[in-house]
């Protein structure tokens, strides 16, 4: 996987998304970063990055 992310590509999808779609992502981000699991945090990760 590349680690990154075209910016161009970023901000495409991000403009697609609306305000609810983003503050919901934004949340899970928060929250799996605030994890103390780090299991957790790859296991998440995996199962977003493989729809």
């Amino acid at each position: 996987m590349n680690n990154k992310m075209d910016m161009a590509s970023l901000m495409a999808m991000l403009s697609k998304m609306d305000k609810k779609e983003l503050e919901q992502g934004l949340n899970q981000v928060s929250k799996m970063l605030n994890s103390k699991d780090a299991n957790n945090v790859i296991e998440q990760i995996k199962k977003n990055t493989n729809k």
